[in-house]
Protein backbone atom coordinates (compact mmCIF):
# COMPACT_ATOMS: atom_id res chain seq x y z
CA UNK A 1 0.00 0.00 0.00
CA UNK A 2 1.56 3.22 -0.92
CA UNK A 3 2.56 5.54 1.66
CA UNK A 4 0.12 8.26 0.54
CA UNK A 5 -3.07 6.09 0.33
CA UNK A 6 -4.95 8.54 2.49
CA UNK A 7 -3.60 11.41 0.81
CA UNK A 8 -5.21 10.47 -2.47
CA UNK A 9 -8.20 8.99 -0.78
CA UNK A 10 -8.28 12.72 0.86
CA UNK A 11 -7.97 14.05 -2.55
CA UNK A 12 -10.77 11.85 -3.98
CA UNK A 13 -13.23 12.54 -1.55
CA UNK A 14 -12.21 16.67 -1.06
CA UNK A 15 -15.14 17.84 -3.63
CA UNK A 16 -17.73 16.04 -1.44
CA UNK A 17 -16.17 16.93 1.63
CA UNK A 18 -16.44 20.34 1.00
CA UNK A 19 -19.42 20.82 0.27
CA UNK A 20 -21.03 18.26 3.37
CA UNK A 21 -19.11 18.71 6.06
CA UNK A 22 -20.81 21.35 8.39
CA UNK A 23 -19.71 24.17 10.59
CA UNK A 24 -19.77 22.47 14.04
CA UNK A 25 -17.95 19.14 12.35
CA UNK A 26 -15.12 21.55 11.29
CA UNK A 27 -14.75 22.48 15.03
CA UNK A 28 -15.21 19.10 16.81
CA UNK A 29 -11.96 17.93 13.89
CA UNK A 30 -10.00 21.10 14.45
CA UNK A 31 -10.53 21.02 18.33
CA UNK A 32 -9.65 16.79 17.74
CA UNK A 33 -6.64 18.11 16.12
CA UNK A 34 -5.40 20.64 18.31
CA UNK A 35 -5.73 17.56 21.53
CA UNK A 36 -4.23 14.69 19.12
CA UNK A 37 -0.94 17.89 18.96
CA UNK A 38 -1.14 17.63 14.62
CA UNK A 39 -2.53 21.36 15.02
CA UNK A 40 -1.37 23.51 17.72
CA UNK A 41 -3.87 26.57 18.60
CA UNK A 42 -2.83 29.32 16.06
CA UNK A 43 -3.17 26.71 13.30
CA UNK A 44 -6.72 26.44 14.39
CA UNK A 45 -7.65 30.01 14.85
CA UNK A 46 -6.06 30.56 10.97
CA UNK A 47 -8.56 28.35 9.41
CA UNK A 48 -11.71 29.69 11.39
CA UNK A 49 -10.75 33.00 11.22
CA UNK A 50 -8.72 33.61 7.78
CA UNK A 51 -11.79 32.36 5.59
CA UNK A 52 -14.75 33.66 5.41
CA UNK A 53 -16.95 30.79 4.34
CA UNK A 54 -17.15 27.19 5.42
CA UNK A 55 -16.49 25.51 2.18
CA UNK A 56 -13.35 27.86 2.30
CA UNK A 57 -12.59 27.11 5.90
CA UNK A 58 -12.98 22.97 4.97
CA UNK A 59 -11.11 23.81 2.32
CA UNK A 60 -8.21 25.34 3.95
CA UNK A 61 -8.31 22.62 6.76
CA UNK A 62 -7.73 19.83 4.59
CA UNK A 63 -4.39 21.38 2.98
CA UNK A 64 -3.39 21.66 5.91
CA UNK A 65 -3.99 18.04 7.18
CA UNK A 66 -2.34 17.02 3.86
CA UNK A 67 0.85 18.87 4.35
CA UNK A 68 1.06 16.68 7.37
CA UNK A 69 1.40 14.08 5.42
CA UNK A 70 -0.85 10.27 5.37
CA UNK A 71 -0.88 9.77 8.83
CA UNK A 72 -2.56 13.08 9.30
CA UNK A 73 -4.81 12.32 6.55
CA UNK A 74 -5.91 9.12 7.99
CA UNK A 75 -6.19 10.11 11.64
CA UNK A 76 -8.79 12.57 10.14
CA UNK A 77 -11.08 9.96 8.75
CA UNK A 78 -10.72 8.53 11.91
CA UNK A 79 -12.46 11.31 14.17
CA UNK A 80 -14.82 11.99 10.70
CA UNK A 81 -15.86 8.50 11.93
CA UNK A 82 -16.77 9.05 15.12
CA UNK A 83 -18.13 12.93 15.02
CA UNK A 84 -20.21 12.03 12.18
CA UNK A 85 -21.07 8.08 11.30
CA UNK A 86 -23.35 8.81 8.81
CA UNK A 87 -21.62 11.53 7.10
CA UNK A 88 -18.58 8.69 7.21
CA UNK A 89 -20.64 5.72 5.79
CA UNK A 90 -21.54 7.73 3.18
CA UNK A 91 -18.74 8.76 1.67
CA UNK A 92 -17.64 5.07 1.63
CA UNK A 93 -13.79 5.60 2.99
CA UNK A 94 -11.60 3.30 1.50
CA UNK A 95 -10.25 2.14 4.94
CA UNK A 96 -8.65 -1.24 4.01
CA UNK A 97 -8.16 -1.24 0.66
CA UNK A 98 -7.89 -4.65 -1.66
CA UNK A 99 -4.71 -5.71 -1.98
CA UNK A 100 -2.73 -8.03 -4.64
CA UNK A 101 -0.62 -10.87 -3.96
CA UNK A 102 2.66 -10.19 -2.72
CA UNK A 103 1.49 -6.74 -1.52
CA UNK A 104 2.29 -5.46 1.43
CA UNK A 105 -0.78 -4.66 4.22
CA UNK A 106 -0.98 -1.98 6.66
CA UNK A 107 -2.50 -2.09 10.18
CA UNK A 108 -3.91 0.67 11.03
CA UNK A 109 -2.50 1.56 14.22
CA UNK A 110 -4.79 3.95 16.55
CA UNK A 111 -3.46 7.34 17.22
CA UNK A 112 -3.99 8.71 20.24
CA UNK A 113 -2.50 11.57 22.42
CA UNK A 114 -1.96 9.77 25.23
CA UNK A 115 1.15 9.23 27.61
CA UNK A 116 1.78 6.06 29.95
CA UNK A 117 4.25 6.74 32.51
CA UNK A 118 5.59 8.73 30.59
CA UNK A 119 6.19 7.65 26.87
CA UNK A 120 4.25 8.17 24.23
CA UNK A 121 1.99 5.70 22.71
CA UNK A 122 3.93 3.94 19.65
CA UNK A 123 1.56 4.75 16.63
CA UNK A 124 3.66 3.13 14.15
CA UNK A 125 2.13 0.74 11.63
CA UNK A 126 3.64 -2.52 11.17
CA UNK A 127 3.99 -4.36 7.63
CA UNK A 128 3.44 -8.27 6.85
CA UNK A 129 3.30 -9.94 3.82
CA UNK A 130 -0.10 -11.61 2.67
CA UNK A 131 1.58 -14.71 1.46
CA UNK A 132 3.09 -15.46 5.07
CA UNK A 133 0.20 -14.53 6.89
CA UNK A 134 -2.33 -16.72 4.74
CA UNK A 135 0.40 -19.79 4.82
CA UNK A 136 -0.80 -22.08 7.33
CA UNK A 137 -3.84 -20.35 8.18
CA UNK A 138 -7.11 -21.60 7.16
CA UNK A 139 -8.20 -24.86 8.79
CA UNK A 140 -7.71 -23.36 12.62
CA UNK A 141 -8.97 -20.19 12.08
CA UNK A 142 -12.45 -18.55 12.39
CA UNK A 143 -12.92 -17.04 8.98
CA UNK A 144 -11.81 -13.79 8.31
CA UNK A 145 -12.09 -11.32 5.03
CA UNK A 146 -12.30 -8.07 3.89
CA UNK A 147 -15.39 -8.09 2.90
CA UNK A 148 -16.32 -9.57 6.67
CA UNK A 149 -14.25 -6.89 8.06
CA UNK A 150 -16.05 -4.17 6.52
CA UNK A 151 -19.40 -5.16 7.96
CA UNK A 152 -18.04 -5.62 11.87
CA UNK A 153 -20.25 -4.05 14.23
CA UNK A 154 -19.25 -3.44 18.21
CA UNK A 155 -20.83 -2.43 21.14
CA UNK A 156 -19.02 0.13 23.39
CA UNK A 157 -21.13 1.57 26.99
CA UNK A 158 -19.24 4.05 29.00
CA UNK A 159 -20.70 5.20 32.08
CA UNK A 160 -18.94 8.37 33.78
CA UNK A 161 -21.29 9.69 36.31
CA UNK A 162 -23.57 8.10 39.02
CA UNK A 163 -26.09 9.19 41.39
CA UNK A 164 -24.09 7.95 44.41
CA UNK A 165 -21.02 6.53 43.77
CA UNK A 166 -17.64 8.81 42.38
CA UNK A 167 -17.29 10.27 38.93
CA UNK A 168 -14.84 8.00 36.66
CA UNK A 169 -12.29 10.96 36.14
CA UNK A 170 -10.76 9.48 33.01
CA UNK A 171 -13.36 7.12 31.48
CA UNK A 172 -13.80 9.63 28.18
CA UNK A 173 -9.81 8.76 27.28
CA UNK A 174 -10.65 5.38 27.73
CA UNK A 175 -14.03 5.97 25.78
CA UNK A 176 -12.14 7.84 22.82
CA UNK A 177 -9.09 5.56 22.34
CA UNK A 178 -11.13 2.33 22.61
CA UNK A 179 -13.74 3.89 20.41
CA UNK A 180 -10.74 4.46 17.49
CA UNK A 181 -8.99 1.52 18.02
CA UNK A 182 -12.27 -0.56 17.27
CA UNK A 183 -13.03 1.48 14.32
CA UNK A 184 -9.27 0.96 12.86
CA UNK A 185 -10.35 -2.60 12.99
CA UNK A 186 -13.17 -2.15 10.92
CA UNK A 187 -15.85 -2.05 13.76
CA UNK A 188 -18.55 -0.33 13.44
CA UNK A 189 -19.55 1.23 16.99
CA UNK A 190 -22.47 1.02 18.66
CA UNK A 191 -21.85 3.67 21.42
CA UNK A 192 -24.06 4.52 24.86
CA UNK A 193 -22.50 7.04 27.57
CA UNK A 194 -24.05 7.09 31.12
CA UNK A 195 -26.82 4.47 30.88
CA UNK A 196 -28.63 2.93 33.96
CA UNK A 197 -28.66 -0.82 34.94
CA UNK A 198 -31.87 -1.30 33.05
CA UNK A 199 -30.94 0.48 30.19
CA UNK A 200 -27.62 -1.83 29.99
CA UNK A 201 -29.51 -4.50 29.41
CA UNK A 202 -32.25 -3.04 26.97
CA UNK A 203 -28.83 -1.49 24.73
CA UNK A 204 -27.32 -5.55 24.89
CA UNK A 205 -30.95 -6.58 23.57
CA UNK A 206 -30.96 -4.30 20.31
CA UNK A 207 -28.06 -5.04 20.38
CA UNK A 208 -28.19 -8.65 20.17
CA UNK A 209 -30.84 -7.55 16.97
CA UNK A 210 -28.40 -5.74 15.04
CA UNK A 211 -29.00 -6.29 11.29
CA UNK A 212 -25.80 -5.82 11.01
CA UNK A 213 -24.45 -9.07 12.69
CA UNK A 214 -25.99 -11.45 9.97
CA UNK A 215 -22.75 -10.34 8.13
CA UNK A 216 -20.28 -9.26 10.59
CA UNK A 217 -17.47 -11.97 11.29
CA UNK A 218 -17.08 -11.11 15.19
CA UNK A 219 -18.37 -8.98 17.25
CA UNK A 220 -16.53 -6.79 20.54
CA UNK A 221 -18.63 -6.25 23.57
CA UNK A 222 -16.97 -3.10 25.99
CA UNK A 223 -18.70 -2.24 29.09
CA UNK A 224 -16.21 0.39 31.03
CA UNK A 225 -18.28 1.19 35.03
CA UNK A 226 -18.06 1.36 38.29
CA UNK A 227 -18.27 -2.79 39.29
CA UNK A 228 -18.15 -5.42 41.77
CA UNK A 229 -17.74 -9.30 41.35
CA UNK A 230 -20.28 -10.09 38.36
CA UNK A 231 -21.72 -6.69 37.82
CA UNK A 232 -21.33 -3.42 36.55
CA UNK A 233 -22.93 -0.90 37.79
CA UNK A 234 -25.44 1.49 35.73
CA UNK A 235 -25.56 5.18 36.98
CA UNK A 236 -28.08 4.43 38.80
CA UNK A 237 -25.97 2.82 41.29
CA UNK A 238 -27.96 -0.59 40.11
CA UNK A 239 -25.99 -3.86 39.62
CA UNK A 240 -26.26 -5.00 36.15
CA UNK A 241 -24.90 -8.70 36.10
CA UNK A 242 -22.04 -9.44 33.70
CA UNK A 243 -23.67 -13.08 33.08
CA UNK A 244 -27.09 -11.55 30.95
CA UNK A 245 -23.74 -10.47 28.59
CA UNK A 246 -23.70 -14.07 27.59
CA UNK A 247 -27.51 -15.09 27.67
CA UNK A 248 -28.52 -12.27 25.18
CA UNK A 249 -25.52 -12.90 22.76
CA UNK A 250 -25.45 -16.96 23.23
CA UNK A 251 -27.00 -19.29 20.53
CA UNK A 252 -30.08 -19.93 21.64
CA UNK A 253 -30.67 -15.69 22.35
CA UNK A 254 -28.55 -14.77 19.18
CA UNK A 255 -28.54 -16.84 16.05
CA UNK A 256 -26.80 -14.42 13.89
CA UNK A 257 -23.94 -15.17 16.04
CA UNK A 258 -23.83 -18.61 15.66
CA UNK A 259 -20.07 -19.79 15.10
CA UNK A 260 -18.78 -15.83 15.33
CA UNK A 261 -16.30 -14.76 17.73
CA UNK A 262 -17.97 -12.70 20.64
CA UNK A 263 -15.05 -10.55 22.93
CA UNK A 264 -16.14 -9.35 26.05
CA UNK A 265 -14.11 -6.54 27.29
CA UNK A 266 -14.91 -5.06 31.31
CA UNK A 267 -13.04 -2.62 32.59
CA UNK A 268 -14.58 -2.42 36.17
CA UNK A 269 -13.08 -3.63 39.47
CA UNK A 270 -14.97 -7.03 40.75
CA UNK A 271 -14.70 -6.31 44.66
CA UNK A 272 -12.79 -3.63 46.90
CA UNK A 273 -9.68 -5.85 47.84
CA UNK A 274 -6.32 -3.86 47.31
CA UNK A 275 -3.37 -5.88 47.18
CA UNK A 276 0.09 -4.36 47.88
CA UNK A 277 2.85 -6.97 47.33
CA UNK A 278 4.99 -3.86 46.24
CA UNK A 279 4.28 -1.44 48.75
CA UNK A 280 2.25 1.60 47.65
CA UNK A 281 4.03 1.76 44.45
CA UNK A 282 1.52 2.98 42.43
CA UNK A 283 0.86 5.88 44.16
CA UNK A 284 4.34 6.99 44.36
CA UNK A 285 4.57 7.28 40.93
CA UNK A 286 5.10 11.07 38.89
CA UNK A 287 2.73 12.31 42.19
CA UNK A 288 -0.77 10.85 39.97
CA UNK A 289 -3.54 10.41 41.90
CA UNK A 290 -4.69 7.44 40.94
CA UNK A 291 -8.29 5.98 41.19
CA UNK A 292 -9.77 2.96 41.41
CA UNK A 293 -13.61 1.65 39.91
CA UNK A 294 -14.27 -0.29 43.00
CA UNK A 295 -17.97 -0.26 44.00
CA UNK A 296 -17.08 -6.65 37.18
CA UNK A 297 -19.17 -11.11 33.22
CA UNK A 298 -24.81 -22.15 26.39
CA UNK A 299 -22.11 -20.41 25.36
CA UNK A 300 -19.54 -21.28 22.43
CA UNK A 301 -17.29 -18.52 20.44
CA UNK A 302 -16.85 -16.43 23.62
CA UNK A 303 -13.80 -14.70 25.20
CA UNK A 304 -13.50 -12.17 27.54
CA UNK A 305 -10.98 -10.36 29.26
CA UNK A 306 -11.76 -8.63 32.69
CA UNK A 307 -9.36 -5.25 34.38
CA UNK A 308 -8.57 -7.55 37.20
CA UNK A 309 -8.83 -11.08 39.12
CA UNK A 310 -11.89 -11.34 41.64
CA UNK A 311 -12.81 -9.36 44.82
CA UNK A 312 -9.58 -6.57 43.68
CA UNK A 313 -9.88 -3.33 41.85
CA UNK A 314 -9.40 -1.86 39.02
CA UNK A 315 -6.96 1.30 38.25
CA UNK A 316 -7.44 4.54 36.21
CA UNK A 317 -5.85 7.54 36.14
CA UNK A 318 -7.95 10.65 35.80
CA UNK A 319 -5.69 12.39 33.21
CA UNK A 320 -4.88 9.51 30.65
CA UNK A 321 -7.77 6.67 31.28
CA UNK A 322 -7.80 3.26 33.16
CA UNK A 323 -4.39 0.93 32.71
CA UNK A 324 -6.42 -1.73 31.45
CA UNK A 325 -7.70 0.04 27.83
CA UNK A 326 -4.18 1.93 27.40
CA UNK A 327 -2.74 -1.61 27.69
CA UNK A 328 -4.91 -2.85 25.73
CA UNK A 329 -4.66 -0.55 22.93
CA UNK A 330 -0.93 -0.13 22.95
CA UNK A 331 -0.86 -4.23 22.51
CA UNK A 332 -3.19 -4.56 19.84
CA UNK A 333 -1.34 -1.50 18.43
CA UNK A 334 1.60 -3.10 18.33
CA UNK A 335 0.67 -6.99 17.30
CA UNK A 336 -3.33 -7.35 16.02
CA UNK A 337 -1.24 -8.06 12.45
CA UNK A 338 -0.07 -11.09 13.45
CA UNK A 339 -1.24 -12.53 16.83
CA UNK A 340 -4.71 -14.23 17.35
CA UNK A 341 -6.88 -12.97 20.04
CA UNK A 342 -6.22 -15.04 23.27
CA UNK A 343 -2.76 -14.25 22.49
CA UNK A 344 -3.19 -10.46 22.73
CA UNK A 345 -4.98 -11.03 25.97
CA UNK A 346 -2.06 -13.10 27.33
CA UNK A 347 0.37 -10.00 26.13
CA UNK A 348 -2.05 -7.77 28.13
CA UNK A 349 -1.56 -9.52 31.12
CA UNK A 350 2.09 -9.90 30.36
CA UNK A 351 2.64 -6.30 30.18
CA UNK A 352 1.11 -5.92 33.72
CA UNK A 353 2.84 -8.53 35.28
CA UNK A 354 6.52 -6.52 33.29
CA UNK A 355 4.97 -2.81 35.00
CA UNK A 356 4.73 -1.42 38.28
CA UNK A 357 1.19 -2.51 38.40
CA UNK A 358 1.62 -6.16 38.43
CA UNK A 359 1.59 -6.49 41.90
CA UNK A 360 -1.75 -4.59 42.38
CA UNK A 361 -3.63 -5.20 39.63
CA UNK A 362 -3.54 -8.45 37.09
CA UNK A 363 -6.46 -8.26 34.30
CA UNK A 364 -7.96 -11.92 34.28
CA UNK A 365 -9.19 -14.10 30.94
CA UNK A 366 -12.92 -15.67 31.86
CA UNK A 367 -15.13 -17.85 29.64
CA UNK A 368 -12.90 -18.47 27.11
CA UNK A 369 -14.94 -21.28 24.58
CA UNK A 370 -13.24 -20.30 21.62
CA UNK A 371 -12.98 -23.27 19.16
CA UNK A 372 -10.51 -21.86 17.03
CA UNK A 373 -7.76 -19.04 16.62
CA UNK A 374 -9.51 -15.63 15.66
CA UNK A 375 -7.28 -13.01 13.93
CA UNK A 376 -8.39 -9.57 13.86
CA UNK A 377 -6.44 -8.97 10.42
CA UNK A 378 -6.52 -12.98 8.83
CA UNK A 379 -7.48 -12.45 5.40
Amino acid sequence: MSSSFFEKELDRLRKEFVSRVSQENLKELLEAFVTDGILNDLEKESILEENQSRADRVRCFIDTVKKKGDKACRIMFTHLQKIDSTLYSSLHVSTFPSAQKGENLVFLSCYCNAYFIDQEWSSSTQHYSTDDWREGKNVCNYPVTEESISKRVALLITNKTFNRYSTRHGAEKDDYKMHCMLAELGYDVVKYKNLTAKKIEEALQKFSKHPQLVHTDSVFVVIMSHGSLGAVCGTDCKPFKTENIYKLLNTENCPALHNKPKVIIIQACRGDFIILSKPACLFQMSGRNIETDAVVHKEKDFISLLSCTPNTVSYRDPSYGSFFIQYIVEVFNEFAHEDHIDELFRKVMQRFEESDFGGIQMPSKDRCTLTKNFYLLDY
